[in-house]
């Protein structure tokens, strides 16, 4: 999935293991699940995202599912998306030490103060769905919202914003590369 930049991925699950944990932005009970249930699901959505796409991480956190994306996929520049000055040092402490610096920015701030424009809009664990098309819709060319279990009750719940922001949705099941499942939304424009 990483390609040459596997050690990249190791060093930022090291990163994840200690100081994500540390500064409170991973869970300690999450240690042992950082591969299967963060940095691959977050990778999985590599093939839906287009070649040379600008990404916006909306709401990044600990960097999933963008870090992972962009090591994934050398071809894209991604901006990660955090508000609270805590998750912005990790993250520009991440890119720093990655060497990820030519390709990801980290901006401080949330998706309705956002003025820039995406190909794509990436977001794990952030909001139901009806809010973050609200809050990303101004943002976006297409959106991939990483959901689990909740995806088509989110989806059905959302009908009425889709159409109002005129904006078709469908859900996906992607193969984590773990033996899993990954499940995203996938939004565009209809």
């Amino acid at each position: 999935m990483f390609d040459d930049r596997a050690g990249l991925a190791v060093e930022y699950h090291n990163m994840l293991a200690t100081r994500g944990i540390e500064w409170g932005l991973i869970g300690p009970r999450e240690a042992d699940r950082l591969w299967s249930r963060h940095i691959l699901n977050s990778a999985a959505i590599a093939p839906l995202v287009p070649r040379d796409a600008t990404v916006v991480d909306v709401g990044s956190g600990a960097g999933l599912p963008g870090i992972p994306l962009a090591l994934a996929r050398p071809d894209l520049r991604v901006w990660l998306l955090d508000s609270l000055l805590r998750r912005v040092n990790f993250l520009e402490l991440a890119v720093e030490e990655l060497a990820l610096g030519d390709r990801v920015t980290v901006l401080r701030g949330r998706a309705e103060q956002c003025t820039e424009h995406f190909d794509v809009v990436v977001a794990r664990a952030v909001a139901p769905l009806t809010r973050l098309i609200e809050w990303c819709e101004p943002l976006m060319g297409q959106m991939i919202a990483l959901k689990g279990d909740s995806a088509e009750t989110e989806l059905a719940d959302a009908g009425g914003v889709l159409k109002a922001h005129g904006l078709t949705a469908e859900v996906k099941r992607l193969d984590d590369g773990f033996g899993g499942e990954v499940t995203v939304i996938v939004v565009t424009r209809a």
